[in-house]
């Protein structure tokens, strides 16, 4: 999945915004709160797609070869796909639409409420 096709698919997700930070990484974020992120951060050349996930799939996704706990992120349930190809385009989507379930379902309920989820 290049960024391109990484933004587009974030933006279709209910509720969400972009910001660019931390050195040209591409973050979206739903109820100000991150989901998933494409960056340059880590090992390797190329961007990094990283987004949260739940403490099964972390445990599983951090064993899988290509797929690392995100730095920075990792004590919080990050895993970043470490270089391209590591997961196929339609895991990535699944992953990443979860990640947006996880955040935005430990948002306030006013504020669910407020953005329409």
């Amino acid at each position: 999945m290049t960024r391109y096709e990484f933004d587009q698919f974030c933006r279709s997700l209910p509720a969400t915004t972009h910001v660019i930070q931390w050195g040209d990484a591409s973050v979206w974020k739903v109820g100000d709160r991150i989901f998933a992120i494409c960056s340059n951060w880590g090992a390797g050349e190329g961007p990094k797609i990283s987004f949260k996930c739940s403490d099964l799939a972390f445990r599983i996704l951090s064993e899988q070869k290509g797929i690392i706990p995100a730095p920075y992120l990792a004590r919080a349930k990050w895993v970043q796909l470490a270089r391209s190809g590591a997961m196929p385009d339609d895991d990535i989507r699944d992953y990443i639409r979860a990640a947006h379930r996880l955040i935005s379902g430990k948002l306030p309920k006013k504020r669910r409420e407020e953005l329409g989820l």
